[in-house]
């Protein structure tokens, strides 16, 4: 099949590699000792959610699974389910500004249980989120189906700033695997910490 795909001109798509999100913690010190923006505390893994008891009892699983580890038997849980406009669910991890590696352990947690349970084909991304001290907001975003990374720097109106997302892309592309292809940098509007 290989050999007739390499005929063809098919190539077969990049596996997803999770442990790439272990990178963010890195380029986020990057982004801090070569720029304004630090960590807000808030990550997320977007999903396409799927019909069936076996995804929901998946989902409430991570969810309880995240909430436990933070020690939310009183407080307010360290993971919270929503949906977008767009119809596609985030769960939002939340945790101190400073603990990256927390937040990317929670992001990693939530991405593996999916994929173990047999639902890594409705993962559509994760992201870290960062703030300056003038109030733009950054995020970092992994392709869950291209295994690279890319920075999507929103402005008001749903408009880009294309300028510091390309300056991004450089800072950090010695910490992560940044996506080449920038017509697959996708705006993710309306995502939770933007």
């Amino acid at each position: 099949m290989k050999f007739l795909d390499a005929l063809l001109g098919r190539s077969q798509p990049k596996k997803p590699d999770l442990d790439q999100l272990f990178g963010l913690p890195q380029a986020a010190l990057t982004l801090e000792a070569a720029t304004d923006f630090r960590p807000t505390g808030v990550g997320s893994v977007c999903y396409r959610a799927a019909e069936g008891g076996a995804f929901a009892a998946t989902q409430a699983d991570v969810q309880q699974l995240l909430d436990a580890d933070a020690g939310g038997g009183g407080g307010a849980p360290a993971v919270e389910r929503t949906q977008d406009s767009y119809g596609f669910t985030w769960l939002v991890c939340k945790h101190d500004p400073s603990d990256a590696s927390g937040l990317v352990t929670d992001l990693h947690a939530v991405n593996s249980a999916l994929e173990a349970s047999g639902f890594g084909p409705f993962l559509l991304c994760s992201l870290l989120t960062f703030r300056d001290t003038g109030g733009r907001k950054l995020a970092l975003v992994y392709l869950y189906k291209r295994g690279s990374f890319y920075p999507f720097a929103p402005q008001t109106g749903e408009r880009r700033d294309n300028a510091l997302e390309l300056q991004i892309r450089g800072l950090v592309t010695n910490d992560l695997r940044v996506e080449d292809d920038l017509s697959r940098w996708f705006p993710v509007w309306g995502a939770p910490g933007l």
